[in-house]
């Protein structure tokens, strides 16, 4: 969009400063809401209506970290991109993995869901992004 509007406007056109992208400020927001939703589903005094609305907040501020991030990978150099993509290319098969493998073993025996639900699974996500991190930034550098 920004391309076209300078395309539009003509060369020579000053172009508008990107704004600095606030990964840290979005990333603190999310943890503050997820904490918050965590807790209000422990208060049994509130009703199942409003507790269920209140833990879905924190995926707005998840979805706004995800742009904020994004837009800041946007704005790195090729090489701290490419070591991005590569980390990002080894956590989602990582991924794929894990959740393929608690299905075909779920299909054996019964996971106990206090130990193995969704809230258990998706920090694995993020311990395998950074996982990829580490062996990309071991291999470009």
């Amino acid at each position: 969009m920004t391309h076209l509007a300078s395309t539009v406007a003509g060369p020579g056109t000053a172009r508008t400063p990107r704004r600095e992208p606030r990964v840290g400020p979005a990333a603190v927001l999310f943890a503050v809401l997820y904490l918050g939703a965590l807790l209000a589903a422990e208060l049994t005094v509130i009703p199942k209506g409003v507790r269920s609305a209140i833990a879905l907040l924190p995926l707005p501020a998840f979805a706004f970290f995800l742009a904020e991030w994004i837009r800041s990978i946007r704005r790195l150099d090729e090489l701290e991109r490419r070591v991005q993509h590569e980390a990002l290319a080894i956590a989602y098969p990582l991924s794929l993995m894990l959740v393929m493998g608690l299905g075909l073993l779920q299909r054996v025996t019964p996971l106990n869901p206090a130990d193995w639900s969704y809230r258990h699974i998706w920090p694995f996500l993020i311990a395998f992004y950074f996982f990829g991190l580490k062996l990309a930034r071991r291999r470009y550098r």
